[in-house]
């Protein structure tokens, strides 16, 4: 269950992140949905608190460093994302095609890190950002790590949406793509979700919790270089296992 007042918060954070420019209250308040009595108590909150300043009288309102000082000390702490991410950039550079950390996480496909390709055409994503169970190569290559009955309750929870004529709308189709991924070590999509879009994913335990890395972007270069992708991949999770980031 969402708290309305939590999420406003944090959509307010996304609208900012999304224009990049100071927002006056009527501005926010559209933007949020939210009448201008309630924007202007959580304008006021944030301000006292420092997370938000006025950039000049009536001029609009802007979030303060405070949250980018907050969130590197946040990142900084997290047990495995100082690990992986020079892992994570190494692939980039690499291969340029986005690559990311990511979990299984109540039911759908969670993006830990993120970091993107440079080339024009690439696959784009957030840290944060969710994705369906049954279109992600992340997923499959965790299913097929897990013990059945785990296996068989995240099959049992994914809604099979389809997305494209490629997509697995149903839990025997997902199931066979997963034992699949169990036989050669690595999970794929290939335009399940997106179509001209693949992804190849390789599963790491961290902690005795399973994660993946996975790289996705167009089809035709993906297929171009898969054999490398996969070594990349297998490779740079060996080292991340290993403390090597």
């Amino acid at each position: 269950m969402e708290v309305k007042l939590v999420v406003r918060t944090l959509e307010l954070i996304e609208l900012f992140a999304q224009v990049r420019r100071p927002l006056p209250l009527t501005e926010l308040a559209q933007g949020l949905g939210a009448p201008m009595s309630s924007c202007l108590a959580l304008v006021r909150t944030l301000a006292a608190r420092g997370y938000l300043y006025e950039v000049r009288r009536r001029g609009g309102y802007y979030p303060t460093a405070k949250l980018h000082a907050l969130g590197a000390q946040i990142v900084a702490g997290d047990p495995w994302l100082e690990q992986a991410r020079p892992q994570l950039v190494a692939l980039r550079d690499a291969a340029d095609e986005t690559v990311m950390l990511a979990k299984i996480q109540d039911g759908d496909v969670l993006y830990l890190d993120v970091v993107e390709a440079t080339q024009p055409v690439r696959y784009t994503a957030r840290p944060g950002a969710r994705r369906p169970l049954h279109t992600s190569a992340v997923a499959k290559a965790i299913l097929a790590r897990l013990p059945p009955a785990e296996r068989e309750a995240a099959l049992a929870s994914a809604d099979y949406t389809r997305y494209t004529d490629r997509t697995l709308v149903t839990r025997e189709a997902l199931r066979a793509e997963v034992e699949r991924a169990a036989e050669r070590g690595w999970g794929e999509n290939v335009g399940e979700s997106v179509a001209d879009l693949t992804g190849l994913a390789v599963a790491l335990d961290l902690g005795g919790e399973w994660y993946a890395l996975c790289m996705a972007g167009p089809t035709p270069r993906m297929r171009e270089h898969r054999e490398e992708h996969l070594g990349r991949l297998t490779a740079a999770a060996q080292a991340i296992r290993q403390g090597r980031g």
